[in-house]
């Protein structure tokens, strides 16, 4: 984090300081589609962001990238432990752990209700335990504590030009929608760990279980069966992002270009998922390198034309130099982990 973001959000004690760039790099690290989609925002509310993206990826990590060694057991005991620092630390408003004190912080200084934080940690939990879902209905109840509470997190750092409560049925739904993509991209990576996230029904639909994507992975073997399950998954998602799209203008206009790349890159990752031939289960969709410095260079296009109409509204915006640093992706775009 640079010291510029960390003062023009007026984060002056140091600990607090090192709390924030240690989310920050959990977030350029593990998080790149939505480290390159923060850049976009005004300098002084991506502190925040990264507290928060920095947050659930740590959650996230405990689950499905514990060390060697470590059993279900010990990764519960993570969580326990993360769980209770995290109640102590929203309610303290500090913590010893940095990730927990940076996220504390920021719940405060935003107003984040705690229960957000709760249901997340909740669907963290679940994940040592619930190896499938039956229904597409009870997989959005697990997607709401491990998705649709994100966007919701979200909600007041980007602000909105309605009353919050109007905009976030759509944050929760943007949050969800991205998820819903992961799972499509990574069915074989969560095959691997034991988990399969398409629901049992909508599988079951196409004569499809778990034991025939167990050997299509094995073998290699593509199975029409097992496609057709895949495509119709893509099209559930495609849904839920429309379902989100009329979100996006309810934003602050200073944050529509941020959420808005965010929004274009995952969806590709849904077009690059069907250009090859929904083979998830063998390898990692790729989105072009030319699409992503495409919706890049549109999203700073659109963080200039925002910052331009606040300035003759006579509201401050970030500076020149932040310009600059933002336009760096669009002329060698990070790869999004999300989609390489």
């Amino acid at each position: 984090m640079t010291d510029r973001e960390l003062d023009a959000a007026g984060i002056h004690d140091p600990a607090l300081r090192a709390a924030y760039r240690h989310c920050r790099a959990l977030n350029a690290r593990h998080g790149k589609t939505y480290f390159l989609a923060t850049r976009l925002l005004p300098i002084e509310r991506r502190p925040a962001v990264h507290a928060l993206y920095g947050f659930a990826r740590w959650a996230d990590d405990i689950v499905d990238r514990p060390a060697p060694g470590t059993g279900t057991a010990q990764r519960g005991t993570a969580l326990a432990e993360l769980r209770e620092n995290l109640r102590r630390g929203l309610r303290q408003q500090h913590s010893a752990e940095p990730v927990v004190r940076a996220v504390a912080d920021t719940a405060r200084r935003y107003a984040i209700d705690h229960a957000h934080f709760h249901d997340f940690m909740t669907a963290m939990c679940s994940d040592l335990v619930v190896t499938d879902y039956p229904t597409y209905a009870d997989l959005r109840r697990y997607t709401h504590g491990s998705a649709a509470v994100i966007g919701l997190q979200m909600l007041p750092v980007l602000g909105t030009v309605v009353p919050r409560a109007q905009a976030a049925p759509y944050a929760a739904a943007l949050g969800v929608a991205f998820q819903l993509t992961n799972f499509l991209r990574d069915v074989g990576e969560d095959l691997d760990r034991g988990r399969v996230y398409l629901p049992a029904d909508l599988l079951a639909g196409h004569g499809v279980d778990r034991e025939l994507l167990r050997w299509s992975r094995d073998t290699g073997r593509r199975d029409p069966r097992v496609t057709a399950a895949l495509r119709e998954f893509e099209a559930l998602t495609r849904g839920v992002y429309r379902e989100a799209a009329p979100g996006l203008a309810l934003l602050d206009p200073v944050s529509r270009p941020c959420i808005r790349t965010a929004y274009v890159l995952y969806g590709g990752i849904l077009d690059a998922v069907a250009r090859d031939g929904h083979a998830v289960l063998h390898r990692r969709a790729v989105v072009p390198r030319r699409h992503r410095a495409a919706v890049a260079a549109d999203g700073l296009a659109r963080v200039a034309a925002a910052r331009l109409r606040h300035r003759r509204a006579g509201r401050p915006a970030t500076d020149a130099a932040d310009t600059r640093q933002a336009a760096a992706p669009a002329a060698r775009p990070a790869v999004p982990e999300e989609a390489a």
